[in-house]
């Protein structure tokens, strides 16, 4: 806020300075300098000048105002109300003076308090740029120095840059003092801003270094013997660390929050100005509440009035313990050695025998300098093992004695880790032939378990018997980009849009180094990941199972897997042209024609490896089960034809978005008998199969594109806005049937009228509420239900110029020969919400007709799904689908974790209830 109202005062000003003004008798006498030091009258500065004055030569107007021209401040606030920000808001100013949105730049690592703060000034978020960070997650300071110029360029006031000082994942502490020296060499080009330190987490660690450091000084390392029981010995920060908590002192303002570092309840929070001018530019007044006194803090910032007994308690520590070297800095110095031997614990937690491995975020020096290798860094974690591991902290003072500087342990300690007191790291699991996973969404599974089993996830968990507490957190592309590939790569993990878990743990405390507590804790870590890490081998096992397929068609025969996406064995979508033997054949057809609308799943009766069922074209033994009857016929010899298609699902193939204005499908079968089932792009997602459809071609095709691999989209479906798709019972699903709803509305029209052919005959498709073309809810028109009670006055107008737009969609759809997706006008909805009623209204059911175009797979070879999707292949043609009566939705089966310790939503809700009950 004092950002931007520092930028905006000297145009406020200037607006005073004009002619009839209060201020117009100065405009040819008041002078200032701009930012590259050049000495101008004020009235004569450009709009891009003013946005950039110095912050000192703004705080310094009123002053010089007052001593140059004797312009009192009573005078000068009350011509002020008229023309500042506070009064006119920023779009007034922004409009006067033709200047671009203003902006503040800070690492993409940010608080979330950022984006919100700038909403919250009418900056709106999207001004709060992220700038990406390094390996280390500190700000990027090229990508910043190239934004910065960018802006110089374009002429786009920044208002601040803000240096993050103890990041609240990572305790990453920004470059502030390279900040400050770039914003001086941007100043003399004609850029000006503020430099905010957001030091909210790292702050106090700022009384670690003593009253006379200096950047360039060398701390002395902890060398000096304690007490050998409880003996914690001070551990200073990395030298670059030190140095930018110096540089706090040239920043313009810093935050820093006493309730973290500082040990002090809640709501205590400092905001700190180099120039105590600064605080003026959020005043307001209260007499009422402060009996006229300007002391009073409720004038400053937004809030007001503000409970003093936090301020009191943050005055009280501060004062107690001391902000110098022998107070918070005693303290945070053996929280910082706590912190270095538990990031030691982390890094040399695991070796080659091991079934996972544990990878530190901050990289290990071996790492990081010159000419890495495995073996380097190897040879690095087997001296941690063997000088640091196990030894208490004494030993390890003790043994120093003997070592050359550099040799010294204290000297690598200092190098492990965070800049300040949080240690982030992740893991892996490893196969039992050793193979270290590539699988990111696997990771993170195991990552999640292991939160899970050293957190409260459910009511019934007992904190008294959790041993170890961590938290997590996430990096993605968009926040973390090179850092988090970077990580990834040091996992052993391929590439993935997905985020990647973190894990963390935050030292606050000295004292578990004390009788190498900290040791203790890292092998109660280690058995809880080892138990882990066998739950998440099982889910990842290959191996012989037993499939299910829902079966379609009659001649040929098809079956559609039915995949999970958190069991290895079927992580698979695959569509499987087969024979049954003839007796069993004659069975089924007879059963599917007389209960078409019924699911019939075919279940392997012995367990198999499919994938070689498959690549061989073998057969096995299978049983038909139906939800209604059970099993209803058995011993089947089922001998596979052709792999019609096949994808693995693996998060690596899954994409990173859903369709946004279409809905694939894979399609096969004949002329005769159109069979479609749903491409899953990516998790979660739903099955939807459609057998016995009626594909109608504007353009006549020949019977061989059957033999192609199919495409078909639907193109007035939108996929991305529907998902993921709602629970099966709101969707009107039944054991995965989906029972059209026939009853029909009141004056709903008759037919659809659907342009086919060459020549422009229509022919009539039967309405009946089909998937609402007819019934207008896509185009603005109300739907009329049996039992509203009432009736549309409008309706025959409604319903006519719905027929008639329908018509004309229909007709500009089947005119549309070119190989780009025909984005209609008119999009199906799900109409999820009345499924639940009698039968079902959403989108997919029996006899809904659809606007569809036909593809060529991109390339079938290929596991990812973007070539049945996103990128398919060659254009064939477009057409009408209606979907048979064999229609089967099943939003559910494939996202159920089999593994998944308990469903913590459920729980916790049974257990709000429950107290609810009590309170009544």
């Amino acid at each position: 806020m004092e950002a931007r109202n520092l930028k905006f005062y000297p145009l406020s000003l200037r607006k005073a300075f004009d002619k009839g003004e209060a201020l117009d008798f100065l405009t040819s006498s008041f002078y200032i300098e701009n930012c590259q030091g050049v000495r101008k009258l004020f009235s004569t500065l450009s709009t891009w000048e003013l946005l950039n004055l110095r912050p000192s030569d703004i705080l310094d107007i009123p002053d010089r105002l007052y001593q140059e021209h004797g312009v009192s401040n009573e005078f000068l606030s009350s011509v002020m109300n008229k023309f500042t920000i506070q009064s006119t808001g920023k779009d007034v100013l922004e409009r006067a003076f033709d200047i671009k949105p203003c902006q503040f730049m800070l690492a993409t690592t940010r608080h979330y308090s950022w984006p919100k703060g700038a909403a919250i000034a009418g900056l709106g978020s999207d001004n709060a740029i992220g700038i990406p960070v390094d390996l280390g997650a500190r700000v990027d300071l090229v990508k910043l120095e190239e934004r910065l110029r960018q802006s110089l360029k374009d002429e786009q006031p920044v208002l601040a840059v803000v240096a993050i000082i103890g990041s609240t994942e990572e305790g990453a502490v920004d470059p502030l003092g390279r900040i400050l020296a770039l914003r001086k060499r941007l100043q003399a080009e004609g850029l000006s801003f503020i430099v905010h330190a957001d030091a909210a987490w790292g702050g106090y660690f700022a009384t670690m270094l003593p009253k006379d450091y200096n950047p360039g000084d060398v701390l002395h390392l902890p060398t000096e013997m304690g007490e050998k029981d409880g003996f914690v010995p001070d551990a200073s920060l990395r030298t670059q660390t030190q140095e930018d908590l110096f540089a706090l002192r040239y920043a313009d303002s810093i935050t820093v929050d006493p309730h973290k570092a500082g040990y002090i309840p809640y709501p205590a929070g400092g905001l700190c100005y180099r120039d105590g001018r600064m605080r003026f530019l959020v005043t307001w007044t209260s007499p009422y509440l402060s009996r006229g006194s300007v002391t009073s803090i409720g004038i400053y910032g937004v809030e007001g009035s503000k409970p003093g007994a936090s301020a009191v308690s943050a005055w009280f520590a501060n004062t107690t313990i001391g902000l110098n070297q022998q107070g918070y800095g005693a303290l945070l110095s053996e929280v910082t050695w706590t912190c270095t031997r538990l990031s030691a614990e982390w890094a040399a937690l695991t070796d080659a025998s091991s079934p996972f491995i544990c990878v530190p975020f901050n990289m290990l020096p071996s790492e990081t300098g010159p000419d890495p290798s495995d073996e380097k860094i190897e040879a690095e974690k087997e001296r941690i093992r063997r000088e640091i591991i196990g030894k208490t902290n004494a030993a390890i003072i003790e043994e120093d004695q003997n070592r050359p500087e550099d040799d010294k342990v204290v000297k690598l300690l200092r190098e492990l880790g965070s800049d300040l007191n949080i240690n982030a790291f992740a893991l892996n699991f490893r196969y039992k032939d050793g193979t270290l996973n590539d699988d990111i969404e696997e990771a993170n599974y195991l990552m999640q378990r292991v939160i899970e089993s050293l957190s409260i996830d459910s009511p019934d968990d007992d904190p008294t018997k959790i041993p170890l507490y961590l938290t997590s957190t996430e990096f993605s592309d968009e926040l973390y980009g090179d850092c988090k590939a970077n990580f990834v790569k040091r996992l052993g993990l391929e590439q993935s849009t997905l985020d990647l878990m973190v894990l963390r743990n935050v030292v606050m405390s000295p004292f578990p180094t004390d009788g190498n507590f900290t040791n203790n804790l890292a092998k109660i870590f280690y058995e809880t990941v080892e138990k882990e890490t066998q739950c998440v081998r099982e889910r990842n096992k290959l191996g012989p199972d037993i499939y299910n397929f829902l079966i379609q068609g009659t001649d040929p025969i098809y079956l559609i897997h039915l995949p999970m996406f958190h069991v290895a064995n079927h992580r698979q979508q695959l569509i499987l042209s087969v024979e049954f033997d003839s007796k069993s054949r004659e069975q089924y057809v007879s059963m599917k024609t007389a209960y078409p609308s019924e699911p019939m799943i075919l279940v392997t009766q012995d367990k198999i490896m499919l994938k070689d069922v498959v690549e061989q074209l073998g057969s096995f033994k299978a049983q038909i089960k139906t939800k209604e009857s059970g099993t209803v016929l058995q011993n089947i010899d089922v001998k596979v034809c052709q792999k019609v298609v096949s994808r693995p699902l693996n998060s690596k193939y899954r994409l990173k978005d859903y369709p946004p204005n279409f809905m694939p499908f894979y399609l096969y079968g004949s002329e005769d008998e159109a069979n479609i089932d749903h491409v899953i792009t990516r998790a979660p997602n739903s099955q939807l199969s459609a057998g016995g459809c009626k594909l109608q071609w504007y353009k006549h095709q020949e019977a061989t594109i059957w033999d192609r691999p199919l495409v078909l989209i639907l193109e007035d479906v939108r996929e991305a806005p529907m998902q993921p798709l709602p629970p099966n019972a709101e969707i009107g699903s039944k054991n995965g049937a989906i029972i059209a709803h026939r009853s029909p509305r009141l004056e709903d029209p008759g037919v659809i009228v659907v342009p086919l052919g060459s020549n422009g005959a229509v022919k009539p498709l039967p309405g009946g509420n089909q998937n609402g073309h007819q019934n207008g809810h896509q185009n603005g028109h109300h739907n009329i239900h049996p039992n509203s009670g009432h009736r549309n006055s409008h309706h025959d107008a409604d319903t006519t110029g719905a027929r008639s737009s329908q018509t004309d969609h229909f007709k500009a759809h089947r005119e549309d020969e070119s190989d780009k997706l025909h984005i209609a006008d008119v999009v199906v909805t799900s109409e999820t919400r009345s499924g639940a009623m009698k039968g079902s209204n959403f989108f997919f059911r029996p006899g809904a007709v659809f606007k569809v175009s036909v593809w060529e797979d991109g390339d079938p070879s290929k596991e990812s799904s973007k070539f049945a999707s996103f990128e398919p292949g060659k254009f064939i043609g477009r057409g009408i689908l209606t979907l048979g009566e064999s229609v089967y939705v099943d939003s559910e089966a494939m996202n159920v974790d089999l593994f998944k310790k308990v469903d913590k939503v459920s729980e916790w809700r049974r257990e709000f209830d429950k107290i609810g009950k009590e309170l009544e």
